[in-house]
């Protein structure tokens, strides 16, 4: 015996394909029909030529290898010769678990070819058709439900009596079993003598003296009723093994066909088993042996048998044995394009494809529902074919599991969605294919006798959805409406089966209408072409359900991990006293407070002991108080389920952070790590992508309990949030409890309300993170997360060494009675120092420039605290700029060079380092004006000081940006004005109680212009300092004045006071913004305005001290009166020696005309503010009528 063409002579593992062997395209009487078959399994031998009978070889006789086996049969043996049991009812799925692949989406039948056979001669056979359908995405299994055994089985063992009971009811009231006839068991008896015959590599069969007539008259071993009714299990009996591996059983579910063939017809994709006997030896390299007797003409029955076993097995040439009383007469070879136009067995090509095409679409039409069992039924005689939902059938009975397809079935839709589930990533539109495969799946399972397939199942419906990502939903490819029990005949009144003598029914009972699903109403209909059209609506329900956020999707994982979780609890024995926690009892969950916290101490002993255990997790130990077995299927499906909640409860804390519902992101957290607690108590290793989350979750409970500790305000509705839980979560933590307690992390996820504890928690978080992935060697391979924790850990360093830093400023604050420095300011300074050299390092080590600089920024602001806190008491008459103000003041300057040079130019921050060139420039000036103001002459000299105190103004000035645009470029014109006018007075100063040095007064004059000219320009621009404009003003007039005193000559001294004059002229300007706020102020009062209106006019008023004004105001009056005096003296004087020109005689004529005004209203003390501004504008104007045009403050 061969294989069909080109077939490798090995036999290739179950489930290999070989490579394609198509069959040709068929051209038979002008009707064209497409034909292919590929082998995808073999356990056939080689092919052997057939041994040719000679004429009179008596086939009654047995020959001497009858029955036994054969080097030349192979394994196979008797199968190969038809002379194994009938097909078993599961045949279809021994099939289908060999080529999982194929089940679902590529394949529209699996099926025994006897039962392909059996459908496609409906319309040509009166005989009774029983199949039972059932239905796995696209494909349709198809099994022969033997009535007669099943029923027999019944009377013995009380199974299928719901079955027997509707059977009698509907269809046939007198049942009774039917014998098969001697001539049966005869014919099949010669058939396989036949064949041994022909195998016999002699070529000329002996045969062997017969003492009985045994072989003749009865049965060929293993028919006999009793091996067949064999086959048939019990009710869902499940074997212990298969709580193993799901895919292994005993109950007639091993694939046993001889060959396995992927067969095309027209568009019909089939997986068919087949075991016909395939020989070589004539034209062709295989051919199909047939025995007839000679009396009998081949009927058209006969014919598509024949015809269909040689397409299916892609085999082209038919021999057939002639014999008369099982004497061989004659052969005659016949190719199978020929056999559709054998005398008396005439048929169409194109009718059995129509035939095929239309009983596919009506089962496909109608078997919908994945999972239930179809009943597709044709009395013997009658024209009517019937399609019942047994499963439906079988439900009103109350025991779905009397249906004993249910566990086959519910397996296959298992592992079809395993093997989905395999190549999900290549393909996520099968999503909803997977789930609905599983749903079904566990619709017909039994928790208490299949806790390992529902696990599974749960577990796999938990992976489906994405935690990482949000789903994109695709349900273009799954139609959502769509009825899922269409029949093609609903609309139809079904005509009475008045004609029906056949035994099998007797049907004209009404109610049987009603029970089958559809109806064809006459087997002539299959023979129309495309009288049934497939809707296509397959799976109505299967789209992928849309969720609308981050929580349902997360909610839905977390469902399906419970459901498993208990499975595996329930199928775990229970081994002495375990945590009795009652499911519908929240359990607490603790709070902490300041009172109980114990500080950042207690927390260090937790976090040791923490770090402690995990490094015990990576020697292997592990324990569990449930009893688990290490490696059973209960803890390693457990620990997968733990993995996954854990993962959902962390996706859920993560959107609750973001929502800033801080309360309910620590809950989760929370049970996400005690998720992780679990795990680690079973887990012998941990992997490092588990480590690694376990990083990622400690991560996220850092930043929640750094957010909380910033939002301390919202603390009551954050508690409320925390302590809330859901009855699913409360089930799922009592899964964890019967594992460990679930305390490992207790201290990183406690509410306490104490903001120091917060913070130290939070960093805490990021250092046990850091820690596990230093010990776990995780760093390199996982840079990102390195990163992320180190950047973390800095800022909430900085975050400790702020709050810290602060605390010491508020002490130093309420500090008044004392004038030395306290402890707990000196504990908070180290401690805050302590937190910013460690923040500084952690950026440091991932070269973090911009947060390094930030950080060395505010230890320079500590700096400064710490120089302020060493200032004397107010009210210390003998104050003086001490040493350590000097040492502090110099660290903070060192610290923001740093942060300068962490940065190293503008480029890479513009803001930060604006920001750190800003601190240094007030550092210096700072530094300076308190050189300035309490000047340490116990230590050092005058020189010694102005000398310092020059140096500190101008680094100030080299680190004030008054030239780039931003929000604080005013501010830096300011500081730059103040800087000069002080340094201005310093050197005015200097020159008044210098006596001696001519060059050094020379050169301090000089400063001293320079510096008061400086600070004219740079207070002109801006709009809100006219006070300090004056104040420069009048010390330049001052100065004028000083420089006048020493000079001898009318000339030099009139020049100087025309100078003075002129310096006084320009400050119109202040003077008109002055004016400006007081007539604002004026109209606010006289005017009834709103509170918004007035605040607008408030601000714009604000900057106005009337007090400095009116004292500036006199300053002015009173020197501008002295040099208008002076000035009227001195023109006075030269006119009478020289005679003056026109220009001194008006300048005297207006200078008096000015100084009488001026006197007039100085004695006039009624005026109010605004009218003395007014007055003095109008004084200005008229000393200088052509200073309009001069720049000064608009």
């Amino acid at each position: 015996m061969e294989e069909p063409c080109g077939a490798s002579a090995a036999a290739p593992l179950r489930g290999d394909a070989e490579e394609p062997k198509q069959g040709s395209v068929l051209f038979l009487g002008g009707n064209e029909v497409k034909s292919s078959a590929v082998v995808k399994y073999s356990s056939a031998p080689p092919q052997a030529a057939f041994a040719r009978l000679q004429e009179k070889t008596d086939l009654k006789l047995p020959p001497a290898n009858w029955l036994r086996e054969s080097a030349k049969l192979g394994p196979a043996g008797t199968t190969i010769l038809g002379n194994s049991k009938k097909s078993k009812p599961f045949s279809s799925f021994g099939m289908a678990y060999d080529f999982i692949d194929s089940v679902g989406n590529d394949v529209d039948v699996v099926s025994d070819s006897e039962n392909i056979k059996k459908l496609l001669k409906i319309p040509y056979s009166k005989s009774h058709v029983s199949m039972a359908v059932h239905r796995i995405g696209r494909t349709l299994l198809l099994d022969e439900l033997d009535i007669q055994e099943l029923f027999m089985r019944s009377s013995q063992t009380g199974d299928w009596t719901w079955l027997k009971e509707f059977y009698q009811r509907l269809i046939d009231q007198k049942w009774q079993r039917k014998k098969k006839s001697k001539e049966h068991w005869y014919q099949k008896a010669i058939l396989s003598k036949f064949l041994y015959y022909s195998i016999n590599g002699d070529g000329a069969a002996q045969p062997v003296p017969s003492t009985s007539k045994q072989h003749q008259e009865g049965p060929v071993a293993g028919e006999s009723d009793e091996a067949g009714r064999a086959s048939w299990p019990a009710p869902f009996e499940m074997p212990s093994s298969l709580s193993e591996d799901p895919g292994a059983s005993n109950q007639g579910l091993k694939n046993d066909f001889v060959r396995n063939i992927l067969w095309t017809f027209e568009d019909i994709h089939m997986l068919v088993g087949s075991n016909m006997p395939i020989f070589g030896g004539g034209r062709y390299p295989a051919v199909s042996l047939r025995l007839r007797d000679n009396n009998k003409p081949i009927n058209v029955l006969t014919g598509i048998d024949y015809w269909l076993d040689n397409l299916i097995c892609n085999v082209p040439e038919l021999v057939m044995c002639f014999h008369v009383n099982g004497i061989v007469q004659k052969y005659e070879m016949i190719k199978t394009e020929d056999i559709p136009n054998l005398e008396n067995s005439n048929f169409s090509t194109k009718v059995i494809k129509d035939i095929a095409q239309n009983i596919l679409s009506f089962l496909k039409s109608n078997c919908t529902k994945e999972g239930h069992t179809y009943w597709l039924f044709k009395a013997s005689g009658s024209d009517i074919v019937k399609l019942y939902d047994l499963t439906t059938l079988c439900e009103e009975t109350e025991d779905k599991y009397q249906n004993p397809f249910t566990m086959p079935v519910a397996i296959l839709l298992y592992k079809v969605a395993c093997n989905m589930m395999l190549k999900k990533n290549q393909n996520k539109k099968h999503y909803g294919t997977i789930r609905t495969l599983l749903l079904n799946c566990l619709k017909l399972l039994d928790n208490g006798r299949h806790p390992q397939i529902i696990a599974s199942a749960n577990y796999m419906l938990s992976e489906l959805f994405q935690l990482d990502e949000p789903k994109k939903e695709d349900s273009a490819d799954f139609p959502i409406n769509g009825n899922s029990d269409e029949s093609y005949s609903e609309e139809e009144e079904e005509m009475p089966d008045s004609d029906e003598n056949g035994s099998y029914s007797n049907s004209s009972d009404p109610p049987d209408d009603n029970k089958a699903v559809a109806i064809i109403k006459s087997v002539g209909e299959l023979s129309v072409p495309e009288k049934y059209k497939s809707v296509h609506r397959i799976r109505p329900s299967c789209a992928f359900p849309v969720c609308h956020g981050t929580e349902e999707r997360c909610r839905l994982v977390l469902n399906h991990v419970l459901e498993g979780l208990k499975s595996v609890d329930s199928s775990v024995k229970k081994e002495g006293d375990l945590p009795a926690a009652d499911p519908s009892t929240p359990i607490p969950l603790k709070y902490e407070d300041e009172s109980t916290s114990g500080g950042p101490e207690s927390l260090e002993k937790q976090m040791a002991l923490f770090l402690d255990k995990m490094g015990s997790f990576q020697k292997g130990k592990h324990s569990s108080q449930s009893g688990m077995i290490p490696g059973s299927w209960q803890y390693k499906m457990k620990l997968q389920l733990i993995l996954k909640s854990s993962r959902a409860y962390y996706v859920l804390s993560d959107a609750a952070m973001i929502l800033q519902k801080y309360g309910r992101a620590l809950r989760y957290i929370k049970l996400a790590l005690q998720c992780h607690d679990t795990y680690c108590c079973l887990c012998g290793s941990m992997l490092p992508e588990v480590l690694v989350f376990l990083c990622q979750c400690l991560t996220l409970c850092g930043d929640i309990q750094l957010m909380l500790a910033q939002n301390a305000n919202n603390r009551a509705a954050y508690l409320e949030e925390y302590n809330y839980q859901t009855k699913e979560d409360q089930e799922i933590l009592h899964s964890l409890h019967r594992e460990s307690r679930c305390q490992v992390f207790a201290w990183a996820t406690d509410l306490s309300t104490d903001l120091e504890y917060q913070l130290s928690v939070s960093c805490k978080c990021y250092e046990a993170a850091y820690e596990i992935l230093l010990f776990s060697n995780l760093k390199s391979q996982n840079p990102e997360q390195h990163i992320q924790v180190l950047k973390r850990m800095g800022n909430i360093r900085n975050e400790i060494g702020v709050f810290y830093m602060n605390q010491a400023a508020a002490v130093q604050t309420e500090r008044v009675v004392s004038k030395n420095v306290s402890t707990t300011e000196q504990q908070l300074w180290k401690k805050s120092f302590s937190c910013f050299e460690e923040g500084i390092q952690n950026f440091e080590s991932i070269d973090d420039a911009t947060n390094a600089a930030l950080l060395l920024c505010n230890t320079g602001r500590l700096m400064r605290i710490c120089a302020q806190a060493h200032c004397a008491a107010e009210g210390d008459f003998k104050r003086e700029f001490s040493p350590e103000e000097a040492l502090y003041y110099n660290k903070a300057i060192d610290y923001y060079l740093k942060a300068l040079r962490s940065l190293g130019k503008r480029d890479v921050h513009p803001a930060v380092w604006d920001s750190v060139n800003w601190e240094l420039s007030t550092t210096y000036f700072t530094m300076a004006t308190l050189q300035q103001d309490y000047a340490p002459l116990s230590r050092k000299a005058q020189e010694q000081i102005e000398k310092e105190v020059s140096e500190a103004m101008m680094k100030s000035l080299k680190y004030c940006d008054v030239d780039t645009v931003s929000e604080r470029q005013p501010l830096c014109q300011y500081r730059a004005a103040t800087i000069h006018h002080r340094l201005a007075s310093m050197y005015h100063s200097c020159l008044r109680n210098q006596v001696g040095d001519e060059h050094l007064r020379k050169q301090h004059r000089v400063l001293a212009d320079l510096h008061y000219s400086k600070a004219v320009r740079l207070f002109q621009l801006l709009k809100d300092a006219p006070c300090e404009f004056l104040r420069v003003q009048l010390e330049r007039v001052a100065f004028a004045e000083f420089q006048m005193a020493s000079q001898n000559s009318s000339a030099g001294k009139l020049k100087t006071l025309s100078g003075a004059l002129d310096i006084m002229t320009k400050t119109k300007g202040a003077f008109q913004l002055i004016r400006k706020e007081l007539v604002a102020e004026t109209e606010q009062i006289s005017e009834d305005k709103s509170p918004a209106e007035s605040v607008s006019v408030n601000d714009s008023s604000a900057g106005l001290n009337k007090e400095e004004v009116l004292k500036l105001l006199g300053i002015f009056e009173s020197r501008m009166s002295f040099l208008l005096l002076q000035s009227i003296k001195l023109l006075t004087s030269s006119k009478k020696k020289v005679g003056g020109s026109n220009e001194e005689e008006a300048a005297l004529k207006t200078n008096k005309q000015v100084y009488s005004l001026l006197l007039r209203a100085t004695a006039n003390k009624g005026m109010s503010l605004l009218e003395r501004t007014e007055l003095m504008l109008s004084l200005l104007e008229q000393l200088a009528p052509r200073s309009e045009g001069s720049p000064g403050v608009q």
